[in-house]
């Protein structure tokens, strides 16, 4: 006999197609704005991996409303939930932190706040470009299980004694170790580009994003962080974008 087709289940399906998140696709099923072979869909089912699936208009009009916003966060406000007496960095996103040189057209509204959350982390004790959606799809795309999205930092370090010309006084070797042969958690890291920007300040381009990765890479070859700032994630710069203000990812952007 031949062997049964293999099935996934449907609001993994969906979000595996980038149509929209597993959440989404739950909500879309409960509305009954999704059919699978021309039936309307149910909750949970399992489907072909060559099953045809459609989508209800109405389910494109929601998602479309759908912001992504990009914050400048300072430093004390955590990415995600409220921890320790700290704020969470949402907590910025209202009308007068809205940076006034904001190129989109979009108006502000209170609905936007709704599932609105950060797509990745950005330590405490570090500033630079946090994103925050209500889009599914962005977040998958920053940071799903197989995202190999750029971010890149700006990292000023000491060495020991070396506060001024850090970049004369590290050895060459530890440098290439930070760009690849270091682990951590009993993991290798994947390689990094790292190189220097000036003579106290480190650039980092990675495509992972371990717990606080970039402070201990640098703990482990000597190097003290004494600032961190993230600049970019995938084509999306931080830019003029100013410390504690906020923008709406404009429609032509793509991370």
């Amino acid at each position: 006999m031949p062997d049964a087709p293999s099935t996934t289940r449907l609001n993994k399906r969906m979000a595996g197609l980038g149509l929209c998140s597993r959440r989404e696709a739950d909500e879309w099923i409960a509305r009954g704005w999704v059919k699978v072979n021309g039936a309307v869909a149910e909750m949970g089912m399992q489907v072909a991996d060559d099953a045809r699936i459609d989508i209800d208009p109405r389910a494109r009009g929601a998602q479309q409303q759908q912001v992504t916003i990009l914050l400048h966060k300072p430093v004390g406000y955590v990415s995600g939930q409220a921890e320790d007496g700290y704020e969470p960095a949402i907590v910025l996103v209202q009308p007068r932190n809205r940076w006034r040189d904001d190129p989109s057209n979009v108006k502000f509204a209170p609905s936007q706040l709704k599932g609105l959350a950060p797509a990745g982390r950005l330590d405490i004790d570090s500033t630079g470009l946090l994103v925050l959606t209500q889009d599914g799809r962005v977040a998958r795309q920053l940071i799903g299980e197989d995202s190999g999205m750029e971010k890149e930092y700006l990292v000023r370090v000491t060495y020991g004694e070396a506060v001024r010309d850090v970049q004369r006084a590290f050895p060459a070797a530890q440098l290439a170790r930070l760009r690849q042969g270091l682990s951590l958690d009993g993991r290798p890291l994947k390689p990094a580009r790292v190189d220097w920007q000036n003579a106290q300040q480190l650039r980092f381009v990675l495509t992972e994003g371990r717990k606080r990765q970039i402070r201990r890479m640098c703990e482990l070859v000597g190097l003290k962080v004494e600032g961190l700032k993230r600049v970019r994630i995938g084509r999306v710069m931080l830019g003029q974008l100013p410390q504690g203000q906020w923008r709406y990812l404009a429609p032509h952007e793509r991370f």
